[in-house]
């Protein structure tokens, strides 16, 4: 179902594309010269520019191929658009996207670099990169992502992220900091969190659980085993079924 919505979005995408190819223009295409024996009739694709055609063509192109489970035949569908509006942010992420769907990180790291680098702001292309650099276990990077996303937007989501990979990076003084500022949210109550349970499904959990336990795997990490069991302790408080913090609190006894 999601690649089917993507490939619909990549034919609104191609559509709009092509209307903004097509706008304004008043001179008509080169009339299909007809066999001297017919009269010449009246075409649809003659009020197009051969570009314009090659747009519709390429949308269906990776709307088919996307449907009939071609990926490779999709991707260069969008190559194909992208070749005919290189300044079309939204199909360029398209194809970041399409990397990421398939897994390809490195792949989608450098389109949505490309973007970032035309617009600094976008916060799509932040996310997905961000994203993708913890895919490919580059933390550093993917922290740096976030910190900017994070002064664009103020997300509260965004801010865990970066105190979840600054504990991984070794910044507990941050990773501590950065928790505080969201255990003192008022809404932090209606935040959810999605953990992996103890049967390896994803469950969702409060955030202020999940925040609680990363407060004390920084005490942990820093030998503080008595402030660690704490946290632990006022995680589960929180949601007794939170599985990260049984196992974190079971390492210590």
């Amino acid at each position: 179902m999601k690649k089917i919505l993507f490939a619909f979005m990549i034919m609104l995408i191609a559509t709009a594309s092509l209307a903004q190819a097509t706008k304004g223009k008043t001179t008509p295409a080169k009339p299909v010269q007809a066999a001297p024996t017919k009269e010449v009739q009246p075409n649809q694709n003659q009020s197009m520019s051969i570009p314009a055609v090659f747009v519709e063509h390429f949308g269906r192109k990776y709307s088919i191929a996307s449907r009939w489970g071609d990926y490779d035949v999709a991707k260069d569908a969008l190559y194909d658009l992208i070749t005919e509006f290189p300044g079309n942010d939204s199909l360029i992420f398209a194809l970041s996207y399409f990397y990421f769907e398939n897994q390809k990180y490195a792949n989608c790291v450098v389109v949505c670099n490309d973007l970032i680098a035309r617009n600094a702001k976008n916060q799509a292309a932040l996310e997905l990169s961000g994203i993708s650099y913890e895919n490919l276990n580059i933390k550093d990077k993917a922290l740096q992502n976030y910190e900017t996303l994070f002064l664009i937007t103020n997300s509260s989501s965004t801010l865990y992220k970066m105190a979840s990979l600054q504990y991984d990076l070794k910044k507990y003084t941050e990773a501590s900091t950065n928790s505080d500022i969201l255990l003192s949210k008022p809404n932090l109550d209606s935040m959810k969190v999605v953990f992996n349970n103890a049967q390896e499904k994803s469950t969702e959990y409060p955030l202020k659980a999940a925040l609680l336990n990363l407060k004390g795997l920084t005490y942990k990490a820093q030998g503080d085993a008595v402030n660690a069991k704490k946290f632990f302790e006022e995680a589960l408080k929180v949601d007794a079924t939170f599985d990260p913090a049984k196992k974190n609190l079971a390492t210590l006894k």
